[in-house]
């Protein structure tokens, strides 16, 4: 990207339009009631995808925005378990039959925290609720640092057929900033271990932006971690906001690098991945030509959801555990964020929901347009918008942003097409907030641009 361009937008604090709208405009005027009424309307004939949360980690690393807490005991993740277990059979008892199932991720946390016998049973609990298809994808989120030889078979024999490891940087004095070592060996320890089990669709997540992080030793992360061929990576600008994550505080805010640094340092990265052979996936994923991820861009049938881009074209989003997100075509819904107040709801008899979002014409419009742009660096407003039965001028509030944009340079526009300039993609958030109607009081707990 220009250096002109990332002084005037890197440090702009955006979504990342992983929902639309996003998950602060959220309201408590969806709750549980609503939620059970969306899950028996959903059509039979309909396929789902499921997230299930486990928020518990062995350690606290610094730099973390997930909602996790540190489990010194495994009682309160054994517990945990129970409740989610629970919560299963209260979803499916509302569906209006076992819906299919592409998709399956379990996030945290550290989701291999739970013991292999546990984990067995929790599988067997999904495919006993839900038609979980053949050839769905089974992904899982890993910590190599705690990953055991145990734990990687029962991933083989579970089913699992993706894993995402959490790498961040391998620079010693980084590491130490933010309270996570790990050395590329444990990493390569676990890689072989999962492809061992038969897993072989493995994912590096990488991350810039951290304290004392450099161009260099983000360039020399990259290229250890090239060295394990996984067949993607994601690369994530690191967001600080520590008004909302506590653990950040121990972060001095005067290592962390500025706004045209850390665009230096995601350039570094991508042009180290994609000089390997691997092709950029939408904003902050790599995949190699032949993998199913590259194959979706493509052929423009890519997709965004909470877990970032996906090739998940599921009907609905079923989240389960606390804090998880769903999606369903009537809207949004969360449960409880705090493990206690999840289980209790969960110990009562009823569904955790504690907010959500009604979607309206409006906000699907929006959302299309938002996905479309974030996922193929263009987007054809004529024809999403007459997809919706409207035309153009139900979005006239974005075109005057949309122009400024291209007089700068970041996007052209000609008639109804909206497209990015090759060399400023990174910033294709600061673009789809054009289409935002609800941007404005929560840029404080976003992370910036690049």
């Amino acid at each position: 990207m220009r250096p002109e361009l990332a002084a005037r937008y890197a440090d702009e604090r955006l979504p990342r339009y992983t929902s639309y709208p996003t998950a602060p405009h959220f309201s408590a005027s969806v709750g549980p009631g609503a939620y059970g009424e969306w899950l028996e309307e959903v059509p039979r004939d309909a396929t789902a995808s499921l997230y299930l949360h486990v928020p518990f980690c062995r350690r606290m690393c610094w730099y973390c925005g997930c909602n996790t807490s540190v489990a010194s005991r495994h009682q309160p993740v054994s517990d945990y378990l129970t409740a989610l277990d629970a919560e299963i059979g209260m979803v499916a008892e509302r569906l209006p039959g076992r819906l299919a199932v592409s998709h399956v991720h379990f996030g945290g946390g550290t989701p291999t925290i739970i013991r292999p016998d546990e984990l067995l049973g929790l599988m067997a609990r999904l495919r006993a609720a839900f038609d979980t298809r053949p050839d769905a994808e089974v992904a899982i989120e890993i910590d190599p640092r705690v990953l055991t030889a145990a734990m990687a078979a029962t991933l083989g024999e579970a089913g699992f057929t993706r894993a995402s490891l959490g790498v961040q940087s391998l620079d010693p004095v980084v590491q130490g900033a933010i309270n996570r070592h790990q050395s590329l060996e444990e990493t390569a320890e676990a890689v072989a271990r999962l492809r061992a089990a038969g897993i072989e669709g493995l994912n590096l997540d990488l991350i810039y932006g951290l304290p004392h992080q450099t161009v260099a030793s983000s360039v020399e992360t990259a290229k250890a971690c090239l060295t394990l061929r996984p067949d993607r990576f994601s690369v994530f600008g690191y967001a600080h906001v520590p008004g909302f994550k506590r653990h950040q505080r121990k972060i001095d805010t005067g290592t962390l690098p500025d706004g045209s640094e850390r665009n230096a340092q995601a350039d570094a990265i991508a042009a180290e991945i994609e000089a390997a052979g691997y092709k950029r996936i939408g904003l902050d994923h790599f995949a190699l030509p032949d993998d199913a991820m590259a194959t979706a861009a493509a052929s423009g049938e890519l997709h965004r959801n909470f877990q970032g881009y996906t090739t998940d074209a599921a009907d609905i989003l079923i989240g389960l555990g606390a804090s998880a997100i769903g999606h369903l075509p009537q809207g949004y819904v969360q449960n409880a964020p705090v493990t206690r107040d999840y289980c209790a709801a969960i110990d009562r008899g009823g569904l955790a929901t504690v907010r959500g979002f009604a979607l309206g014409g409006d906000d699907r419009l929006r959302a299309d347009l938002i996905e479309r742009l974030m996922c193929d660096y263009r987007v054809d407003l004529a024809d999403i918008c007459s997809r919706h039965g409207t035309g153009v001028e139900a979005i006239a509030d974005a075109l005057p942003a949309l122009d400024r944009l291209a007089a700068d340079g970041v996007l052209r526009r000609e008639g109804g097409v909206v497209e990015m300039a090759d060399d400023a993609r990174t910033l294709v958030r600061v673009a789809a907030a054009a289409f935002d109607a609800y941007r404005g009081s929560s840029a404080a707990i976003h992370s910036r641009a690049v």
